[in-house]
């Protein structure tokens, strides 16, 4: 036999193998799925005749209801008015200064306002018909823990309010500032203002000053391990800056907040906004004089 019909037959053999390989692997997935088919329908047999034990618990788990805690907050009403806010108050004006972090007669204002704004602090029965907290109330805890940056429950025992409430009282205050004062205090300075605050400055004796930038570190305390090089500062503790212009009346004209600890005040300032307006020719014009020389 010669070479090329030993490889003529070799090749036969082959195609004979592979077809014959083709031929029990179907046979086998026919096998399976038919094996598959008979036991999705045995499976579905027993959940249609024992449906009950499937979709009702033999045991059910008792539905835990949330407690209801009577704080009487009628009665942390009455207490804070008295307190402050009484024509013969307990602590006088200076106290109230100190702990809401601005006079009375400011935080009457907001008050006023954000009542005004948002139905939320206006005085009104709830869903059970009982009187909820007052405008007093909820404006007092957001202050508190704002100013104080301490957590929702620090208000509960002074002013019966849980955290749920104080939380939403937070977000609702910060929501209505910003929709009452935005327009007038979170803007930057006009024409008008340049030159009230450089009278201002010139009055005092520093011309062609309008106000004063300086940065500060606030402590990240929950600061993550792996970043905790690069927030370090000189003290060694993970911190933020927060870089502010501010006037005289206390106006925060600029803030810029977030940079990590480990930058110096020249590495802030470089990489903040604060003079972008000047460099883009946006910022109103200045004129003021330094050793008596005229400068624009």
């Amino acid at each position: 036999m010669s070479d090329s019909e030993n490889e003529t037959n070799l090749n036969d053999s082959n195609i004979i193998s592979f077809d014959q390989r083709m031929r029990d692997f179907y046979e086998r997935q026919t096998r399976n799925m038919q094996q598959n088919r008979r036991m999705d329908n045995m499976v579905d047999d027993m959940i249609g005749s024992n449906s009950n034990l499937f979709l009702q618990p033999s045991n059910p788990i008792p539905k835990k209801k949330r407690r209801y805690y009577e704080r009487n907050r009628e009665e942390g009403h009455i207490r804070l008015f008295k307190d402050y806010f009484h024509d013969n108050p307990v602590y006088p004006d200076h106290i109230f200064r100190r702990r809401f972090r601005m006079r009375k007669p400011l935080f009457l204002r907001i008050v006023e306002a954000v009542t005004a704004s948002d139905t939320f602090f206006q005085l009104g029965p709830n869903g059970s018909g009982r009187e909820g907290h007052s405008a007093l109330q909820k404006c007092t805890a957001a202050i508190r823990v704002l100013a104080y940056g301490s957590a929702c429950d620090a208000v509960d025992e002074y002013l019966r309010m849980s955290t749920a409430q104080t939380s939403k009282c937070i977000t609702k205050f910060v929501d209505s500032v910003i929709t009452q004062f935005g327009n007038q205090y979170l803007r930057r300075p006009n024409e008008q203002d340049v030159a009230r605050l450089l009278h201002v400055g010139e009055e005092r004796g520093f011309l062609g000053m309008m106000g004063s930038i300086d940065c500060m570190h606030w402590q990240r305390k929950n600061c993550p391990t792996a970043w905790q090089g690069q927030y370090a500062g000189r003290s060694g503790k993970a911190t933020i800056i927060l870089k502010a212009v501010a006037s005289y009346d206390l106006w925060i004209w600029h803030a810029f907040f977030g940079t990590p600890g480990s930058l110096n005040d020249i590495n802030v300032f470089h990489r903040s906004p604060v003079f972008d307006d000047i460099l883009e020719g946006r910022a109103p014009k200045v004129n003021y004089y330094v050793n008596g020389n005229q400068l624009i």
